[in-house]
């Protein structure tokens, strides 16, 4: 599916795309999206809220997990913070790890634009058809 098919597809995905994620490049298997930061992000200490890196890890899962059909959804993820964004936008990256016929793994990893790892979520997934 092209990309910008894909992009129509998941605008309906409604809190991602109200945070400010997008997606930047989709295979099957394969997410890059991403998501600028402003005011909005930012907890009461001026920090990323955890819930934002959440969000578009799990979009990106979602991408590359559902670029072929809507079919697959999550059935438990991980995240682990690993360090605060010092850039002005965060990336995620999912990659398909394992697919099987009714469960898939999938590993994220959330960096800034300036290459800092952000956070890591592994999730698994379930294949309804």
């Amino acid at each position: 599916m092209e990309l910008k098919e894909l992009r129509e597809r998941f605008r309906s995905d409604r809190f991602a795309a109200a945070m400010g994620a997008e997606i930047l490049e989709a295979r099957p298997g394969y997410a890059r999206c991403g998501l600028a930061l402003g005011e909005l992000h930012r907890n009461a200490a001026g920090g990323v809220m955890g819930g934002v890196t959440f969000t578009l890890a799990d979009f990106a899962f979602a991408v590359a997990a559902n670029c072929e059909r809507l079919a697959t959804v999550s059935l438990s993820s991980q995240i682990a913070y690993l360090s605060r964004p010092k850039g002005e936008r965060l990336i995620a990256v999912a990659n398909r790890v394992k697919e099987g016929r009714s469960t898939c793994y999938y590993t994220v990893d959330v960096t800034d634009e300036l290459g800092t790892p952000v956070a890591q979520v592994t999730t698994t997934g379930f294949i309804k058809c």
